[in-house]
């Protein structure tokens, strides 16, 4: 590490103000910084001294991605070996997932890295770390099969459209990886929907296997028989979204550490709960009939829950607000799921439209506690 750290010493002179890539300088500090501890200081506005920065943030969030994508990884070998009906074992399952899943995230950094570069570049500012996170979001969200130019254009739209018109990172409304997501699901909807784009089948045609979310769209009773199956993940569906178990113990990363919002985890678990209560009362169809418990497990529930709707840029920034917009994500996806089975994944949906309204909530929780204390000095 010391002979990298003096040959960036050696270069750093021709990216410094006078050099001769002096506009370049945003790339260089961008390598310097994720490689070692940045020297920076605050030259105006408040100063706070604390161990915790912005780099360090999203490397604890990529830590805490890491058991669900590697579970997401053997899952796609085992669920291919299955379809195929060839034996495997756990490191063959592994392995076969980890090259399908390995040119998934050298896109989504690759593409998204590069603009994100190139606007800083541009602007003269800093590259934001941000992106660290978002990049290994992106692949996570997508079916295994997805074509890596469709990748490479949904990073395109959520990082030009979602994130840099508003001001770049800290200042998007959108979460930027559902935004890809979407980009995606509504741009080539039959690559993010059907039986046949959630597991690898090479070598067997006409093979299908659709999601229990897509069975119960089609009017096909749960088979509760699989719910150790829907705790520990071993069914179709994205990469990083199908293992309970693994989604917990990253939110459990999230959550020791500080990183993420307990206010807001809990209150999408609590609101998706309420309301698959109240639609279990009703029971007008297979969607509305499973226990309430269940669809926390099923589909992308669990880790929008905890990887998405925590999300401190798009998500709501005072405690009372995190608990409102938390339980109104959990009852949103709940509601699009049960009402409109064209979207049975209705957690992107639900996060995506309470990302738009998270700042009207702040807004109105703000104004009413400036209302509460003026009454306490008029008393």
């Amino acid at each position: 590490m010391k002979l990298l750290k003096n040959i960036l010493g050696s270069v750093k002179p021709h990216f410094m103000e006078g050099g001769k890539l002096e506009k370049m300088y945003p790339a260089y500090d961008a390598f310097e910084t994720f490689l070692f501890v940045p020297d920076h200081t605050t030259h105006a506005g408040s100063h706070i001294r604390d161990a915790i920065d912005l780099k360090r943030t999203m490397i604890t969030v990529v830590l805490a991605l890491m058991p669900a994508l590697f579970f997401g990884m053997w899952n796609v070998g085992q669920l291919h070996f299955t379809a195929i009906g060839e034996e495997f074992t756990l490191m063959s399952a592994f392995t076969f997932g980890a090259l399908k899943m390995l040119p998934l995230i050298i896109v989504s950094y690759a593409v998204g890295l590069g603009i994100e570069f190139a606007f800083a570049i541009s602007r003269g500012h800093s590259v934001n770390e941000g992106y660290l996170v978002t990049g290994m979001l992106i692949p996570m969200v997508m079916p295994i099969d997805v074509p890596l130019w469709m990748l490479a254009v949904s990073v395109v739209f959520a990082v030009i459209i979602g994130k840099e018109v508003f001001g770049g990172t800290g200042m998007n409304i959108l979460n930027p990886a559902l935004t890809a997501r979407a980009f995606l699901f509504f741009a080539y909807p039959s690559f993010m929907s059907g039986d046949k784009v959630w597991v690898n089948s090479e070598g067997v045609d006409g093979f299908s296997m659709a999601t229990p979310l897509a069975d119960l769209a089609a009017n096909i009773p749960l088979d509760m028989s699989l719910i150790g199956s829907f705790f520990t993940g071993t069914i179709p569906g994205s990469v990083g979204e199908t293992s309970f178990i693994a989604i917990m113990i990253g939110a459990a990363i999230l959550l020791i550490s500080g990183i993420a919002s307990w206010r807001t985890m809990i209150s999408v678990f609590a609101g998706g709960y309420v309301m698959g209560l109240l639609f279990n009362l009703w029971g007008a169809n297979e969607f509305m009939m499973i226990p309430s418990y269940v669809h926390l497990l099923l589909g992308g529930f669990a880790f929008g829950a905890v990887f998405m709707a925590t999300d401190p840029v798009t998500a709501a920034q005072t405690n009372t607000a995190k608990y409102i917009v938390g339980f109104l994500i959990g009852v949103l996806a709940i509601l699009i799921r049960v009402f409109n089975p064209a979207y049975p994944e209705g957690m992107m949906l639900a996060i995506l439209f309470m990302n738009v309204f998270s700042p009207l909530v702040d807004h109105y929780v703000v104004g009413a506690n400036i209302k509460r204390r003026l009454k306490r000095v008029k008393a």
